[in-house]
């Protein structure tokens, strides 16, 4: 009988890849892939070791599925990924019903490790983050009309606040053959949707030729047969050049959503998070945006509480909040993590405080957003269709201003006949409610 072998993946998409990717090796070697951990005999757990949070939530599935192994059939239990990545000693140490620790450059040896773990060995194993895979066969765990499709991996930026260069290691892009070659594949397979990742896109290609690579690599996606919509996520501002905005104004294929991670807005603080720009510059950068592309839809993310961010320096934040007026927002109560500069610097803000501040930009912004929704009834939006959903009766999907399992959905009432998922269609807004639309398929 064959070893059955099942796969939660937490956190970005980018994980996600690598989560397809070892299921790609899995099933090479002959393991039979199953969605439900309750008929599986190995569980992986690839895990996101970002913040808090995410550490929480990853240890709290370590928990769920070791459970399985008193009271059900599992019979091995392997945490891969970030988690694992940055806390190899102590995963290891404290978690005794975990049967195998792997670091991301041992991704490749999944299958390998998976024969051990069923053999009765407890592996612990880690290699050079620089050998992490970023390239090769996958099984999808998207729906069939929209792919992930990462460009590099890693990061130089050495924000004093993030853990990722010391957990996926330095940057480093895929050669622009092998990411075209891949597109073409997933094209051939029937996606539509492309969205090009990476810790920053628009970094892509400068560690290959000094310069990015972004704005021509998104001319060569365009190109491709059968892709009907690309965007990108995880846009630096410092990096997002007039050549990128002729290239996504110039492309009918690209969306024009723009995921620019500003994080804060004030000076003093962008220095100390070891980033550039000021209130002046980014307001600049959003009004070039906006003057070369009207239609523009901005998401960004923001932290609040930052260490020493006083209540002046907070109020400009949401001053800029309420005067940009962004699509898309995110705000986060700022995470001290171990092995940070941030970490250790003086003025560490009180958590209820950063929370607070955090809670108020996101009710100014839901404020903004339905007065923004309310703006678009009684217009037409292209929406690509997600599925149907029989207890409301009505389908659901996304604009080209929203990013899958992100941004918010349009829930609409079909035509004579129920479009299927995947199809693009034409609807008509007439309702809203906080960040969806409502409307009736033209």
């Amino acid at each position: 009988m064959s070893i059955k072998v099942g796969m939660v993946s937490l956190g970005c998409p980018k994980n996600q890849v690598d989560a397809e990717l070892m299921l790609a090796k899995l099933a090479e070697a002959g393991y039979q892939l199953t969605p439900n951990e309750s008929e599986a005999d190995v569980v992986i757990i690839n895990t996101c070791g970002f913040i808090e949070d995410a550490k929480r939530e990853a240890i709290d599935n370590i928990l769920d599925v070791a459970a399985n192994k008193q009271y059900g059939n599992l019979r091995g239990l392997i945490v891969t990924g970030c988690l694992a990545e940055r806390y190899r000693d102590e995963v290891a140490k404290e978690f005794p019903e975990v049967d195998a620790v792997v670091g991301i450059g041992k991704n490749d040896d999944i299958a390998d490790i998976v024969g051990r773990v069923c053999n009765g060995e407890r592996v612990v194993c880690f290699g050079d983050k620089t050998d992490a895979p970023l390239e090769g066969d996958r099984v999808m765990t998207t729906p069939p009309y929209t792919a992930y499709l990462r460009v590099a991996d890693g990061c130089d930026n050495c924000c004093t606040y993030c853990t990722i260069p010391s957990i996926r290691g330095s940057f480093r892009s895929r050669p622009m053959d092998s990411v075209v070659a891949e597109a073409r594949r997933l094209a051939g397979s029937g996606v539509k949707e492309l969205v090009v990742i990476a810790q920053d896109t628009t970094n892509y290609g400068t560690d290959l030729c000094g310069h990015s690579l972004l704005p021509q690599l998104l001319d060569e996606l365009c190109a491709i047969d059968g892709i009907e919509w690309i965007r990108t996520l995880y846009t630096y501002p410092d990096r997002i050049t007039d050549e990128l905005l002729d290239t996504v104004a110039r492309q009918p294929k690209i969306c024009n959503y723009f995921d620019i991670p500003l994080q804060h807005v004030n000076g003093e603080i962008l220095s100390r998070m070891n980033r550039t720009g000021d209130r002046e510059s980014l307001t600049a950068l959003i009004g070039k945006i906006r003057s070369v592309l009207p239609d523009a839809v901005l998401r960004t993310t923001l932290i609040t509480g930052f260490p020493a961010e006083s209540e002046e320096q907070f109020a400009e934040l949401c001053e800029f909040v309420k005067e940009v007026r962004f699509d898309r927002l995110g705000c986060f109560a700022y995470s001290a993590e171990e092995g940070t500069p941030a970490a250790g610097f003086d003025g560490q803000i009180a958590q209820e405080v950063k929370e607070r501040r955090a809670e108020v930009i996101m009710n100014s912004q839901l404020r903004i957003i339905e007065e923004k929704n309310r703006q678009r009834i009684g217009t037409a939006v292209e929406v690509l269709v997600e599925g149907y959903d029989s207890y409301i009766k009505c389908c659901y999907g996304r604009t080209r201003g929203d990013a899958p399992d992100i941004d918010a959905k349009v829930f609409f009432m079909p035509a004579d006949k129920r479009p299927l998922a995947g199809d693009i269609v034409t609807v008509m807004i007439n309702d809203t409610i906080e960040y969806d639309l409502l409307g009736e398929q033209i």
